[in-house]
């Protein structure tokens, strides 16, 4: 027998194995989950074993999807099986299946969308993202980017938390209102109107009410007492979304357990701003959905549809290596059209890392073509009958023909007009797109001609080839170190002054800071990459390896100098003191704001952010402190009013101006010169 880690269990299995427990046991659950991955025994039939002492062995049998999807695939030998501690602790220490991955029907299949759709248009399942990300080609476990498909609730995501341009009213409460992510640096966001409402059934308003009152439960305890019956509750009302036809509001709630497990195992790719970021968007889609001022896009769907596409020519950009914090590994080759559409094509499946690296040379499963992601990436394709999802993938239905085609250079159109533009333009219409849809897909890949400038720890300082251009940060897309883009960078990097093009993806909740896709010498200059004629001007950071022969001529590498930072806006305005307070309330719960408001009063803590402009950021943070602290009793010591609802409005509220005051300052970063103030 070989050890092995435990399979995926999906939701709904290992909610209700907690909420069989009686009350004594769960006071024992997250002390027994601890430890159970590390005794878990694969045997030759792919079953895993985890023993308990003398008595107790729980086996886990997946099904043909790997995972463990109902409960008799979970047994126990002990006398109290199926409702023991041992078996809901090996649940509850295996990692949670992507619903939209399971074998199981959709309970509310979108008109026109099933597989019988058309001899073209078909569906493909998708895995919930995690920009961030988790989801995403895969780089920080909230940010899953194109990577794994999303169930209508990330940008095949963004990170989470991109829905901040929304503030979700308490079910009930009737409130609601947008923040304008355009208003200028040190400005208060502008309200703007609410989304246009979606009719929903009582079953869905119902599933968004239990779904809210599950997340506020969950913020006021935090990471401290976010354990596995707090996660357990949040999973069964996300199981009781999905069933009403909520998978956003489903994987949403998935993106904060996920977060609360990172979070409480002290692994290294979590992130306190993601997972508070993944609370947000929860509690946003949840709030408007319980309060029926749902749009139109709120609800999310289960299933990605393919339309017809008709004929298309697409030509290679680059590759990208997908790896999820689900197990799944793959690669995304990103295409451009002649018209300038965006088109890709993915291949993610079970592999983890070794998928990933492998993928990048598997072949294209496109119409017939035989092609490779590696000659795609700087070839073609001529495409009959194609069919297309929302979000620009490409589909393989049974009438699609693809032929090769020969591969354009990043000098020649259409690819060359991606470098035409300066990139704050193009961050500021990315932005814009984000605004008007939170939820949309990832943003789009930019192209900009750059100076290397020298290396700032694991990422690279480049400056952009024109008059008074900022700073700008490039940070690798993946940082895993079996991958090759920090290794890269940090070749690059030793090299200042060196001239580049670089292809990447604007990350828009940071200042100035680019995810570097692939490089490219720059036409016409000497000092800049000389890469092989093969390679089409390219290198993808994700699978070519960069090599002393790849640089100028008497280029010494040498040990990468550290270049002086221009300030950070983002970090340095002193919205970093909304940022702390919300993120303290995420890690310690309410008891943590409410000791933070007593420790420190609110003149001397949110005065630094009226005299800079920031009123209703100091108002809201203000409002949120009172709110933790806020905890009647009668005359017994009892609590008059122990519903954690008015303490998660007051933290979305507070949050939701954040991100919005945050946006503004991300895009006016990307124009500010060196002589910009701050």
């Amino acid at each position: 027998m070989n050890r092995g880690p435990l399979p995926p269990v999906a939701p709904e299995v290992l909610a209700e194995a907690v909420e069989n427990l009686t009350a004594r046991l769960r006071k024992k659950l997250d002390a027994a989950i601890e430890g159970c991955a590390a005794g878990a025994v694969r045997g030759d039939d792919g079953a895993v074993t985890v023993r308990f002492g003398e008595d107790a062995l729980v086996t886990l049998r997946p099904g043909p999807d790997g995972a463990v999807t109902v409960a008799d695939q979970a047994t126990c030998t002990c006398l109290l099986a199926p409702r023991c501690l041992h078996r809901a602790a090996a649940l509850g220490a295996a990692p949670l299946a992507d619903p939209d991955l399971l074998a199981r029907p959709d309970p509310h299949p979108a008109p026109g969308s099933g597989p019988g759709s058309g001899p073209d248009a078909g569906v493909e399942s998708s895995p919930a993202s995690e920009s961030s990300p988790e989801s995403s080609p895969a780089s920080e476990p909230a940010s899953e980017p194109a990577s794994e498909p999303a169930s209508g609730a990330d940008p095949a995501s963004g990170p989470a938390g991109g829905s901040g341009a929304g503030l979700a009213p308490a079910p009930g409460s009737g409130v609601g209102s947008a923040a304008d992510a355009g208003a200028a640096p040190g400005s208060e966001p502008e309200l703007g109107p609410d989304p246009a409402p979606e009719v929903l059934t009582a079953a869905q308003r119902a599933a968004a009410d239990a779904l809210w009152r599950a997340a506020a439960e969950a913020l006021a305890a935090g990471v401290t007492a976010g354990g596995a019956v707090v996660q357990a509750e949040l999973l069964r009302a996300a199981h009781t979304a999905r069933l009403a036809g909520l998978p956003r509001a489903e994987a949403a709630t998935l993106r904060v357990v996920r977060g609360l497990r990172a979070a409480r195992e002290r692994s290294g790719g979590h992130r306190l701003a993601d997972l508070t970021g993944a609370f947000r968007e929860l509690l946003h889609t949840a709030g408007l959905l319980a309060s029926g001022k749902a749009g139109p896009a709120l609800t999310g769907t289960v299933r990605r549809a393919y339309r017809p596409g008709g004929s298309l020519r697409v030509y290679g950009l680059c590759r990208e290596p997908v790896l999820s914090a689900t197990g799944y590994g793959g690669v995304v080759t990103h295409l451009l059209a002649a018209d300038g559409s965006r088109y890709s094509v993915s291949d993610v499946r079970p592999g983890g890392l070794a998928r990933a690296r492998g993928a990048g040379s598997a072949s294209v499963a496109l119409g017939g073509a035989a092609l490779d992601h590696a000659g795609l990436a700087r070839g073609g394709l001529r495409i009959a009958g194609a069919t297309v999802s929302a979000d620009g993938r490409l589909g393989a239905g049974r009438g699609v023909q693809a032929t090769p085609l020969r591969g354009l250079p990043w000098t020649e159109d259409p690819v060359a007009a991606l470098f035409a533009l300066p990139a704050a333009e193009a961050v500021a219409a990315r932005l814009a797109e984000r605004d008007a849809d939170p939820d949309g897909a990832e943003p789009a890949l930019l192209g900009c001609e750059v100076e290397v400038v020298g290396a700032a720890g694991e990422d690279l300082l480049v400056r952009e080839v024109r008059a008074d251009a900022p700073l700008l940060r490039l940070r690798a897309a993946h940082p895993h170190p079996e991958l090759p883009h920090t290794a890269n960078l940090r070749r690059i990097a030793a090299h200042p002054g060196l001239l580049l093009r670089v292809l990447g993806r604007p990350d828009l909740d940071r200042a100035a800071t680019l995810r570097p896709l692939a490089v490219g010498p720059v036409p016409g200059a000497e000092y800049t990459l000389r890469l092989p004629e093969e390679w089409l001007g390219r290198a993808d950071l994700g699978y070519d390896v960069l090599q002393g022969g790849h640089f100028p001529p008497g280029a010494a590498e040498a040990a990468a100098p550290a270049a002086a930072e221009e300030p950070d806006v983002l970090a340095d305005s002193p919205l970093w003191r909304v940022r702390r307070l919300l993120e303290s309330g995420v890690a310690g719960g309410r008891r943590a704001v409410a000791e933070a408001a007593r420790t420190t009063g609110p003149a001397a803590a949110y005065g630094p952010l009226r005299r800079a402009g920031f009123t209703a950021a100091a108002e809201l943070a203000t409002a949120l402190a009172a709110e933790a602290d806020r905890r009647p009793r009668d005359p017994f010591g009892r609590l008059t009013d122990p519903s954690p609802d008015a303490y998660a409005q007051a933290w979305l509220a507070a949050s939701t101006h954040l991100a919005a005051a945050e946006r503004s300052l991300v895009a006016a970063s990307w124009s500010w010169g060196r002589s910009a103030p701050l």
